[in-house]
């Protein structure tokens, strides 16, 4: 039986694929939503595994990145108020995500293969 909270449409997926120092990538918020915690929470992850997510899966965004982002979107509040800039995951990092988070969702909706055979990170 499927649950519907794991059926995330794969044209929302597609619209969370940036591509950023010519790599492509998804933000660890939208990736925090579709999982269903908390950005912190997905950081957490990934810093008690770090690791596990060498610069070829996963990076910080420079200012200057994040700035790009908002201009694309002008959108001056993009991303909200935060501390930090957000990370960006490569396929391989998406995979990796999935291994590292200890959610329910994450565990039944491994997004990296849904990414892969949809060719969305080709």
């Amino acid at each position: 039986m499927t649950d519907n909270k794991t059926v995330i449409p794969e044209e929302r997926i597609e619209k969370q694929i940036f591509l950023i120092s010519g790599q492509k990538v998804m933000l660890s918020t939208d990736l925090a939503e579709l999982y269903g915690i908390e950005p912190r929470v997905l950081v957490q992850a990934v810093k008690r595994n770090i690791e596990r997510f060498p610069e070829d899966f996963m990076f910080q965004l420079t200012d200057q990145e994040v700035l790009n982002l908002k201009s694309q979107f002008v959108i001056s509040s993009w991303g909200g108020s935060r501390r930090a800039a957000p990370y960006a995951f490569t396929e391989q990092g998406v995979a990796m995500l999935s291994s590292v988070l200890r959610n329910k969702r994450a565990i039944l909706f491994n997004l990296s293969r849904r990414l892969k055979k949809h060719h969305l990170f080709i």
